[in-house]
């Protein structure tokens, strides 16, 4: 049987260490570097790089090929949390158990911060490509991860929510909304694992598939934890998204048919990839730990 924990700490440790050496200070002492450490290295369950891994072992490639890839994706998702947490956007005072980046230094280092984090994602990626890729090859893959993350993707997802806030929106618009916001990202994590490591086209395809499902019931869930999850575990406050008057699939359809929607989006992501063999079954058994994760 497949041990999804021991797979998860695996990587993680794979994706940390190289995270940690992403982010190494020119300086002795560098409050921007600092701010980025204090919220790149606070934990979390890097859900996104492992996806960008699990996509590649899949199609028959392995970790190390794709995992500077993986932590670019990983720092710009950082940026995003960030910036989300300021007190122009969703104001919170903690995240992954520890204080904000905002909190932690001030609002101008905390935008710097994401700023140099987002960035640094490019960086990385433009050297990765010029030493092991071919030029084609990188651009491809430098304006999927573009796309996903700015105005066509994560970036518009998050003005609509901003825009969407005391407002009603049906659940055709909140679908839009998240598979922007929060699936984008998820998406070319998996896309691009898949493109490094020579998948065909029905490989990506289905992958494409299986992606935009978990993206989205990985939203469901994260409104549903925002509604009965526990603080200590989550290690941020729940009940934020009533008190901001969000639009979330409990508030738009129950808190119980929002669990049955996460079920049925993951049901059709392991379905998407039943052709593949023992080599997914990362995938699948990630699929199946988004609907029951407590954070």
């Amino acid at each position: 049987m497949f041990d999804l924990n021991n797979y998860l700490q695996r990587y993680q440790e794979m994706v940390n260490n190289r995270l940690k050496a992403m982010i190494k200070s020119p300086r002795h002492e560098s409050r921007l570097f600092d701010a980025m450490h204090h919220s790149l290295l606070a934990g979390g369950k890097r859900i996104r790089p492992i996806l960008c891994i699990c996509a590649a072992e899949a199609v028959g490639g392995n970790a190390e090929d794709v995992i500077t890839v993986a932590c670019a994706i990983e720092c710009i998702h950082t940026y995003s949390l960030i910036h989300d947490d300021l007190p122009s956007m969703d104001n919170d005072d903690l995240r992954r158990g520890i204080p904000t980046c905002h909190k932690a230094f001030d609002e101008a280092t905390a935008i710097l911060a994401g700023d140099a984090l987002l960035t640094l994602a490019f960086d990385c990626l433009s050297m990765e490509f010029l030493s092991k890729h071919t030029p084609k090859e990188g651009l491809q893959i430098i304006r999927l991860i573009a796309l996903a993350a700015g105005p066509y993707g994560m970036i518009e997802g998050q003005m609509q929510d901003i825009q969407a806030e005391q407002k009603s929106l049906n659940l055709k618009e909140l679908e839009n909304l998240h598979r922007l916001k929060t699936g984008a990202l998820i998406a070319v994590s998996v896309c691009t694992g898949a493109i490094i490591s020579r998948a065909t086209d029905d490989q990506k395809k289905l992958l494409n598939q299986y992606a935009e499902n978990i993206g989205l019931a990985f939203q469901v869930i994260d409104d549903v934890l925002n509604v009965k999850g526990d603080p200590k575990c989550m290690g941020k406050a729940v009940g934020t998204d009533q008190a901001l008057q969000k639009n979330t699939y409990p508030s738009l359809m129950g808190l119980a048919a929002a669990e049955n929607k996460a079920h049925e989006l993951v049901e059709s992501a392991i379905h998407a990839i039943s052709n593949f063999d023992h080599r997914a079954d990362p995938l699948r058994a990630i699929a199946n730990y988004i609907v029951k994760r407590d954070r």
